[in-house]
């Protein structure tokens, strides 16, 4: 199964993306893992995009296209793999699609998950995270049994930076100008398949290996 997952930020790919990696033995990539893989094993691309990413640019699509492309040339890859949230743009998309062909392996499916832009801001503010242990929670969908406290270690929770109102809403727009033209350049290509990620992970989930069924492995 060869597999990119797009959607807005709260949308559910992440927790999607892990059970259908696990079923079908397949490693889930995303851009946030190969950068900082790099970066911290010191290779030439993880020093160059740190370059960009300490004076604050972001890092050009030649350098990120480079580490995915490499990435999925390593062994876990050969049998399918799973992208959630690259490529973010029709370049990338043209870059990806090019290094696939090159080696034989093209996409499969392009799974597209909608969700009502009031349902992503409820379920991005209500998020909190454990600043010490890094465990995460919802105030509606998964609180803590300590209220306001993590009830794993007892640190206090907080609520990141880009999870509030006004950043959300920034977080959307970019989200949609950059990805309305991707989802029509995928439909083009006649790879797109919609998917309402409106429902519970369960229902989700079921609704995607339906979508999935036939490139599935198993």
């Amino acid at each position: 199964m060869r597999l990119v997952l797009v959607g807005p930020p709260g949308a559910g790919k992440g927790t999607q993306a892990a059970f259908i990696a696990s079923a079908e033995s397949i490693p889930k990539i995303s851009t946030g893992d190969i950068f900082r893989a790099n970066v911290s094993e010191g290779t030439e691309l993880g020093k160059l995009a740190k370059q960009y990413m300490d004076a604050g640019d972001l890092v050009p699509d030649s350098v990120t296209v480079e580490m995915v492309r490499n990435r999925l040339a390593e062994e876990d890859a050969v049998r399918g793999f799973l992208l959630d949230g690259f490529p973010r743009t029709v370049p990338q998309a043209e870059e990806l699609g090019a290094a696939l062909q090159a080696t034989k392996r093209p996409l499969q499916r392009v799974v597209n998950f909608q969700v009502p832009r009031a349902d992503v801001i409820r379920r991005l503010s209500g998020r909190r995270s454990c600043p010490k242990c890094q465990a995460t929670f919802h105030v509606e969908f998964a609180p803590s049994k300590k209220g306001n406290a993590c009830d794993r270690c007892g640190e206090m929770l907080v609520q990141r930076s880009d999870d509030k109102p006004e950043a959300i809403e920034t977080r959307l727009k970019v989200y949609e100008e950059q990805t309305a033209p991707l989802i029509q350049y995928y439909a083009h290509k006649r790879l797109l398949s919609e998917l309402d990620a409106s429902g519970s992970m369960d229902e989700v989930f079921e609704a995607l290996f339906g979508v999935l069924a036939p490139y599935s492995a198993i």
